[in-house]
């Protein structure tokens, strides 16, 4: 199968923040899949096909309103959804990132990142390109990149195509912070790579693998582009202190060394600050993220959207340029101290709280339109979740 990609347009420098509150506009949610089994991941295709992952092992499609299931790898790791939640077995992995050719469907290629077993009773992680349009596409699976540390926990895992249409792999450290920090380890850390797998030809040399675009994170899982091209990455930390991170080529992330916000003022110039960083007194456990450029919901445009799984919320923030005006911060958490990046300042609200449960991923659609999933039964649901419907695949809009 070819796995030749195009390069996209240039960067639009033009772009401008919000100065309003996305909390002015009320939102609805419209349920267009219910009774998933912990979904993880969203990826519409250039046909407006959209692709999603459940955990437990299975690649979903989604057209003109009917889901079926596309493939089931049989490589992921062997576990089940329960009355205990997929937590007792699965721990955070499975079947988790996915994104479809950025030309499908020519070629009608889709990739996906999930949680496996080695000879050893090992977990690793490992990236896969199947043929969709093929009788069984689990037999065409072809392995992109393998060995990726994993665990029951810190398993990263998303996939995205970025602006010139590399591949763009976000990775966690499983449990060991020292892999984050050895570029030789894909633990850790944000790989960039063709569609067949090899390094991006831009990537820094750091000396280690040249996979590695960005090293020193925790649990990364949101990736986004600004319509300037810079990249954005949402990341778990311990006992709150997530992070959104502005990534700069061969960047040092700070982990497992560097967390605090003390920490971060202190430190020195080969650590990157945080555009945002929660602290140990809130804590969004934020999973995948969008920067929307829709105009189907108005009052989120030019805003990054990131789920909240802890929260049980949709993140909003406005990443304001350094001197340009904010949005209104009464309601909202404005990071600007002197620890933060002071690239931007991000204004983050909140909005949807505990209307959904856990929201795993946000994406957009062709259309313009907002779609996001929730994950309520992998067993770490709050109260009031899970509901009879979950999982869900949601659509937002502005309230009438």
């Amino acid at each position: 199968m070819s796995l030749s990609h195009e390069r996209s347009q240039s960067p639009d420098t033009d772009w401008t923040a919000p100065t309003t509150s996305p909390t002015d506009t009320p939102l609805t949610t419209e349920a267009l899949i219910e009774d998933l089994e912990i979904p993880w991941d969203l990826s519409f295709a250039a046909d407006g096909t959209l692709f999603l992952t459940e955990r437990v092992g299975r690649v979903l499609s989604f057209v003109d309103g009917s889901v079926r299931t596309v493939t089931e790898p049989a490589d992921v790791i062997d576990a089940e959804s329960s009355d205990d939640g997929w937590w007792v077995t699965g721990g955070e992995g499975g079947t988790l990132g996915i994104a479809a050719h950025p030309t499908y469907p020519d070629p009608p290629v889709v990739y996906v990142y999930y949680t496996t077993m080695t000879d050893d009773d090992e977990r690793v992680n490992r990236v896969v390109a199947m043929d969709v349009s093929a009788e069984d596409p689990a037999a065409t699976e072809s392995v992109l990149v393998d060995n990726i540390p994993g665990s029951k926990i810190h398993n990263g895992g998303r996939l995205t195509f970025g602006p010139e249409n590399y591949l763009w792999i976000t990775t966690g450290d499983a449990g060991n912070g020292e892999l984050s920090v050895d570029t030789d380890s894909l633990g850790g850390k944000v790989l960039r790579v063709t569609p067949a797998g090899d390094p991006a030809p831009e990537n820094p040399d750091l000396g280690g693998d040249p996979r590695v675009f960005t090293y020193g994170h925790r649990n990364p899982q949101g990736l986004v582009w600004l319509p300037d091209g810079t990249v954005v990455a949402s990341e778990h930390g311990p006992t709150g202190r997530d992070e959104l991170n502005r990534l700069v080529a061969g960047g040092y992330y700070g982990w497992p060394d560097t967390r605090k916000h003390v920490e971060y003022a202190d430190a020195g110039p080969e650590v990157r600050r945080p555009l945002a960083n929660t602290g140990t007194t809130g804590g969004w456990a934020p999973s995948g993220s969008l920067f929307y450029t829709g105009d189907a919901v108005p009052s989120l445009r030019n805003r990054l959207l990131t789920g909240g799984l802890k929260g049980q919320k949709l993140l909003v923030t406005t990443l304001t340029p350094a001197g340009a005006d904010l949005p209104p911060g009464d309601v909202a958490e404005v990071y600007d101290a002197d620890w933060t990046d002071d690239a931007y300042t991000a204004t983050t609200h909140s909005l949807l709280a505990d209307e959904l449960g856990r929201i795993r991923h946000v994406e957009q659609g062709p259309d313009g339109g907002l779609y996001l999933v929730t994950s309520n039964r992998d067993g770490r649901a709050g109260d009031g979740f899970p509901r009879e419907r979950d999982d869900v695949l949601v659509r937002v809009s502005p309230a009438e």
